[in-house]
């Protein structure tokens, strides 16, 4: 389906350029692609990588398409709404994954009712990521398995129909790869730090991570139960484990995704960041 689609995207960032790079992979031909945005040098190197189309022009991208693809961030979005609002064909599809702001929002500063709000992360740029999405009533069968299979080009996606789960999976899974990164990084240091080349320590964590989370999804089992698997009485890991709980460290996880929802919530409202701290 979604190869007989014209596509907008609005916004080359990494995100962007992600899409239109699964998109290309899923079938959709780069005739089909258009990519807009401020920023010649980026349009250049994206067309001349991907051969689509380009523009600074981002009502000429959308008027053309069928689905627009809005991937600017939430600071920049009133302007490119104001832009594309007009060049809208009536039957358009919006997908945004804008983080914050609603499907009402939009709906508003766009004046069009069909509209798709997905948060994807960023293992999307190998084909491994998660889009949690909803959308809104007046959105069709059609372009509901249209938004899919533009999610899944990615890698999973989920359907939810209470939006207040947007904000929450920009914090869980959105945000989640910041966590698991700064995790490795620890990881990594403490073993340069016993002594290991940073090479070995690198691939002994890479390798670590990527078999206990398979291991996790196969076994199907609470995380928990796999945790004290591993963990024997008076053991390494049970030493370790201790200094973790003591260090806060379960604590800490939760606060930080507590705070990262917050913030989505407060993108959405359209409170800056000087805003909050003044």
């Amino acid at each position: 389906m979604i190869e007989n689609c014209t596509f907008a995207i609005i916004g080359p960032g990494v995100m962007g350029r992600t899409i239109a790079y699964s998109l290309i992979n899923a079938g959709v031909s780069s005739q089909r692609l258009t990519l807009a945005g401020p920023n010649t040098d980026r349009l250049i190197e994206l067309g001349q990588e991907l051969s689509v189309g380009t523009t600074l022009d981002n009502a000429a991208a959308a008027q053309s398409a069928d689905v627009i693809i809005l991937a600017v961030k939430p600071q920049r979005l009133n302007q490119a709404a104001r832009v594309i609002r007009p060049a809208l064909k009536e039957t358009a599809l919006v997908i945004s994954i804008v983080a914050g702001i609603s499907t009402a929002a939009l709906s508003q500063q766009l004046s069009t009712d069909r509209i798709v709000r997905a948060m994807p992360n960023t293992p999307a740029r190998i084909g491994m990521g998660i889009t949690v999405w909803t959308c809104t009533p007046q959105v069709d069968v059609a372009q509901k398995e249209t938004a899919a299979e533009v999610f899944r080009s990615m890698g999973e996606e989920v359907f939810v129909e209470d939006e207040v789960y947007l904000d929450m999976a920009t914090a869980l899974s959105g945000t989640g790869p910041a966590y698991v990164f700064l995790f490795m990084e620890a990881m990594i240091d403490a073993g340069v730090h016993m002594g290991f080349p940073r090479r070995i320590a690198e691939q002994l964590v890479l390798e670590t991570l990527r078999g206990s989370t398979e291991f996790y999804a196969r076994r199907h089992e609470h995380p928990a139960a796999l945790r004290n698997e591993v963990t024997s009485p008076g053991g390494t890991s049970a030493e370790a484990l201790y200094y973790l709980e003591k260090a806060g460290f379960r604590t800490a996880i939760s606060r930080s995704i507590w705070a990262a929802y917050q913030r989505s919530m407060d993108l959405g409202a359209g409170k800056s960041k000087q805003n909050l701290e003044g």
